[in-house]
C-alpha cells in the first residue's frame, strides 16, 4: 500500500519542481540557478523545462500549480530552505485536509474511502506556523522600500488569524503597528493577541468566509483607489462618516456578504477615522503579493 507521503514525494512534488522551474526561468534566471534553488540537478530543471515529466491535471494540478506560484514568490523574495521545507510542510497538511489531494491520493491507491484521509489528517496549523509564516511575509513587506510609501498616519498593522478564529487571542499581529524609522518601515516581531481592530476584522469575515485570513491596512488616496482599479482588484467601499470600530467590522463584512470575496475595501475614513484600504487574502504571503501588485500601478 502507497502512502499519502509517497503520492506526495512521487506524483505531487515533481509537478511543483517542474511548475516552479518554469516560472523562474520565465523571470530570467539560469538552469543552474534554479537547480541551486531546487535542490535538483540542471539536467533534471532541464527535463521538467521541457515537459519531460507526468502531469498533475484537474483541480489538483491547478492547485499544485498555485501553491508554485507562491513557493516562487518565496524564493524570489530570499526565503531560506528551512522556510521553504517548512512551507510546503504545511502545504502538504493543508491539500489534505481541504480534501484536494486526499481525492489525488485515493485514485493513486485505487480507493473510494474519503474517511482514510479525515482520520490520517486532522491536525489544525499550529501557532508556531502561524508566526513563522507572518514573520516571513513581514520581512519581505520591510524590505520593500515603495511600502514606505502605502504607510498611512496611524501605522499599518498586519494579521494573520488560525482557522475559525474566537477571540483576539487567535489572531497574530504586530505589536505597536508597522511604523517608519528613520526613513526604513520598523516593525516588531509579530504576536497573539495584540490587535484588536484586525482581530475583529478577521473573526467577522470567518464566519462567511474562513479561508479569509490575512489582512494588512495601507495608506488612501485617489492614486491608490485608481491603481487598485488597474490592478483589477475586486474591492468594496465603507463610507459611513460616523461610526465606531464595531461598525467599522460590521461594514466591511457587509461589503463581503454582498460582493463575495473581496482583495480589498476601501474605508474612505469619517470623524476620527483615517481613511484607508484594507488587503486581505488567505495568507500572508498572498496578501504581500498584492501589495506588490498593487505597487506596480503607482
Amino acid at each position: 500500500m502507497k502512502t499519502p507521503c509517497e503520492f506526495w514525494a512521487e506524483e505531487v512534488m515533481p509537478n511543483l519542481r517542474a511548475n516552479v522551474a518554469r516560472i523562474l526561468y520565465s523571470k530570467g534566471l539560469t538552469q543552474a540557478k534554479i537547480a541551486e534553488h531546487l535542490g535538483i540537478t540542471q539536467a533534471m530543471v532541464s527535463k521538467y523545462l521541457t515537459g519531460k515529466y507526468r502531469r498533475l491535471n484537474g483541480e489538483l494540478g491547478k492547485e499544485v500549480e498555485k501553491v508554485a506560484q507562491e513557493v516562487v514568490g518565496l524564493i524570489l523574495y530570499g526565503a531560506k530552505k528551512e522556510d521553504l521545507v517548512r512551507f510546503l510542510n504545511r502545504k502538504f497538511f493543508e491539500m489534505f485536509r481541504s480534501g484536494i489531494l486526499c481525492r489525488g491520493y485515493l485514485d493513486y491507491i485505487g480507493s473510494s474511502d474519503e474517511s482514510l484521509c479525515r482520520e490520517i489528517f486532522t491536525e489544525e496549523p499550529s501557532r508556531t506556523q502561524i508566526l513563522e509564516e507572518l514573520s516571513l511575509a513581514l520581512s519581505e513587506l520591510l524590505r520593500d522600500e515603495k511600502f514606505l510609501e502605502l504607510i498611512p498616519e496611524v501605522r499599518s498593522n498586519f494579521a494573520y488569524s488560525l482557522p475559525k478564529p474566537k477571540e483576539k487571542n487567535d489572531v497574530a499581529a504586530i505589536p505597536g503597528r508597522i511604523t517608519v524609522v528613520k526613513g526604513k518601515a520598523y516593525a516588531l516581531p509579530p504576536e497573539f493577541g495584540v490587535s484588536e481592530h484586525m482581530a475583529e476584522v478577521l473573526i467577522g469575515l470567518s464566519e462567511i468566509f474562513p479561508e479569509v485570513r490575512s489582512v494588512l491596512n495601507i495608506r488612501y488616496d485617489k492614486k491608490i483607489s485608481g491603481a487598485l482599479k488597474k490592478a483589477g482588484f475586486k474591492v468594496g467601499t465603507v463610507e459611513k462618516s460616523e461610526r465606531s470600530e464595531e461598525e467599522t467590522v460590521k461594514l466591511i463584512t457587509v461589503e463581503f456578504k454582498k460582493k463575495g470575496i473581496l482583495d480589498a475595501v476601501i474605508d474612505k475614513g469619517g470623524f476620527g477615522i483615517e481613511p484607508c484600504v484594507y488587503i486581505f487574502g488567505k495568507s500572508p504571503i498572498e496578501v504581500v503579493e498584492k501589495v506588490k501588485k498593487l505597487e506596480r500601478f503607482l
